[in-house]
């Protein structure tokens, strides 16, 4: 049961990081050309959820390569 709590804890904190890194890394972009003048809000929902989207695909990545490389161990023996 207790590697099933760290478990949880690694995923939620990769979850968390990843989504972090997207966030910061998307502030480099220039998404003023593309919004109107009057949608501010809807911008800043809009990077907030591709932030999201992003640190969601890259942290599941980044587990399941952790997960299937501790699997590796079984072909050895």
């Amino acid at each position: 049961m207790q590697n099933i709590g760290i478990q949880a804890i690694i995923t939620l904190a990769c979850y968390f990081i990843f989504t972090g890194v997207a966030f910061w890394a998307l502030q480099a972009l220039r998404f003023d050309r593309f919004i109107r003048r009057d949608h501010v809000p809807q911008a800043q929902m809009l990077i907030g959820l591709l932030a999201v989207a992003i640190g969601y695909l890259t942290s599941s990545f980044f587990l399941s390569f952790i997960d299937q490389a501790r699997n590796l161990i079984f072909l050895i023996r």
